[in-house]
């Protein structure tokens, strides 16, 4: 697969590359990330290799990521047309006002205008709402949403970081109420962050919503620097949050990526890309860099294909505990299914199941 075979996202006409650079690391505002020079530079390299889609948020580095996309693609319209940008409201980037974040219409309305000015466009492709705000009802937010669209500030509408049952819901109102629907679903998902597979994938794969991973390295501990030989002197950029998740378990898969890598002549970090984005329900992953040549490599990872064998050893090393009822679902099947196999599903007859074929009461 190559970055300009683009795929629709969700039950939309929209067309994305299966990478989407995420911009999270545009800006040294937080003391850490990409200059404005190297972002611009990645940016370019992204674009010039056929991607055209960028993610962001109006809180990322304080509202700079938004800034220098704008100063590289908003003011060039030709430019700007071909690429397709994502931003988030939600984020408070005005301490003491409690209107300036969360999901009411009139935190919405004003971030919007505030990321428009940012962007340097007079529209946003992909706007979503960055993580639940459980203040709200849902109405509203979905309401404000549709008005946006409806008034050609907003293309398309998402939801980031929200439990399933809501988002099922939020969608449900939009299709009975006729408001503009959803069409994303933004989650943290990789080899180390499988439960999203409890309910979140299977949600988003009946509602029509196409999935775009988060984090698919899990902030660096699949990248190929933390190893087993390693771990005690190994320095992690997002600090504790990798380096508390090194254990025996994640060392595991880290070995099996290395081995995989062997294999393919690939990075484990490209192992791992291509991993998430072969997921069912998986439109486009997001993949960050701070410099140039870590979208590099990341980008090989669509040069590369995992085979069946690879992929199910994987899946076995990263199976995660899902939450009831979906462990039970597991074995539901035992004592439906009558031993038959349904839909290429075999199942086990129920132990306590007639022997003989009983008269139906």
């Amino acid at each position: 697969m190559a970055l300009n075979h683009y795929v629709t996202i969700g039950n939309s006409g929209l067309r994305v590359s299966p990478f989407c650079l995420g911009a999270m690391t545009f800006g040294e505002d937080w003391g850490w990330g990409s200059s404005v020079a190297e972002s611009e530079t990645i940016m370019g390299r992204f674009l010039e290799r056929g991607g055209n889609f960028i993610d962001t948020a109006n809180v990322y580095t304080k509202g700079h990521s938004e800034k220098i996309i704008g100063d590289v693609i908003g003011r060039d319209r030709a430019r700007r047309d071909r690429i397709v940008i994502a931003t988030k409201f939600f984020g408070n980037l005005y301490p003491g006002d409690p209107n300036a974040g969360g999901a009411g219409r009139k935190n919405i309305v004003a971030s919007c205008e505030q990321s428009l000015r940012r962007l340097q466009t007079d529209y946003i492709d992909l706007y979503w709402m960055h993580c639940w705000d459980r203040f709200t009802p849902i109405e509203e937010t979905m309401r404000a949403l549709d008005d946006l669209v409806a008034s050609g500030k907003v293309r398309y509408i998402g939801l980031s970081d929200t439990p399933a049952w809501k988002v099922a819901q939020a969608q449900t109102i939009a299709r009975f109420r006729g408001w503009a629907p959803l069409v994303a679903l933004q989650i943290e998902y990789s080899l180390l962050e499988r439960t999203v597979e409890g309910e979140l994938i299977p949600m988003a794969l009946e509602m029509g919503l196409g999935v775009t991973p988060w984090s698919p390295l899990k902030s660096g501990a699949l990248s190929g620097k933390y190893t087993r030989e390693n771990s005690a002197t190994a320095k992690a950029d997002r600090g504790e949050r990798v380096t508390t998740s090194l254990n025996e378990r994640v060392f595991a898969i880290i070995d099996e990526l290395q081995a995989i890598g062997k294999e393919l002549q690939a990075t484990p970090a490209a192992v791992a890309l291509a991993w998430v984005q072969g997921r069912p329900g998986v439109a486009s992953t997001i993949i960050g860099a701070r410099r140039l040549d870590q979208l590099e490599q990341n980008l090989a990872a669509l040069d590369i294909t995992l085979n069946l064998e690879q992929v199910a050893r994987l899946d076995k090393l990263s199976t995660p505990t899902l939450s009831f009822p979906m462990q039970f679902l597991n074995v539901a099947s035992m004592f439906s299914h009558g031993g038959a196999t349904v839909n290429g599903e075999a199942s086990t007859l129920w132990p306590l199941a007639p022997k003989v074929d009983a008269e139906r009461y």
